[in-house]
């Protein structure tokens, strides 16, 4: 059963180097891939700090143009240290944000979220707290948007290809919520951007899309 008092978190949302970033995206994104993959990361993380749930978010990131715009939001940055892939970013991110707020849970939300819906990410957080770990895969069912851990919990995130299976296989929970799309709707390629913009988008993306010849109007 969930918590009578409902768990705070702290969601760890890792960013790429921005020249690195949305590198699927590079031919219909063009000169404003960077901006774009900056616009996006800054409206998830602008939905995340909205959410009633949430207490705070580290951000692991090595940009030196990411980092201060995100910190500027209200988020920790905290540099990837370990240098060593995605999942050690995370574990890295995660014990800074177990330090910060020992009582609180730890997530890894990815930063590709621009539909971001704070109500809806509520939703699934409250869901989590049910169980040690879980997980939210992503609108294609073979990725992961969110993997979670409570504080009794080790924080063992398995990101990358395939990571639905991995985490199903680690012993999370999967959390197959009706009416969260927007905690789903990871961004990756044009069709994905396409899809988020139709879904609703928060307002550094908006701005950002109209730049790109390829997005429907």
């Amino acid at each position: 059963m969930p918590h009578a008092h409902p768990l705070t978190w702290t969601l760890v949302v890792p960013v790429k180097l921005l020249a690195r970033a949305k590198s699927r995206l590079s031919g219909a994104a063009g000169p404003h891939r960077e901006r774009l993959a900056l616009a996006i990361a800054t409206d998830t993380v602008s939905a995340v700090l909205r959410s009633s749930r949430v207490q705070g978010v580290v951000v692991v990131t090595d940009d030196p143009v990411a980092a201060p715009e995100l910190a500027a939001l209200g988020a920790v940055i905290v540099p990837d240290a370990p240098d060593s892939g995605l999942n050690p970013a995370l574990v890295h991110g995660a014990a800074e944000a177990r330090r910060l707020a020992p009582a609180s849970a730890v997530g890894a939300l990815s930063a590709d979220l621009p539909s971001l819906r704070p109500a809806e990410l509520d939703r699934v957080l409250d869901a989590a707290s049910a169980a040690p770990n879980a997980f939210v895969a992503d609108a294609a069912g073979i990725g992961t948007t969110l993997y979670t851990a409570r504080p009794d919990a080790n924080f063992t995130p398995a990101f990358g290809v395939d990571s639905r299976a991995r985490h199903r296989e680690g012993g999370a929970r999967e959390l197959a919520l009706e009416g969260v799309p927007s905690v789903r709707r990871d961004v990756d390629t044009i069709e994905d951007l396409q899809a988020a913009l139709e879904l609703g988008v928060g307002p550094h993306t908006a701005s950002v899309a109209p730049l790109l010849p390829v997005v429907r109007r």
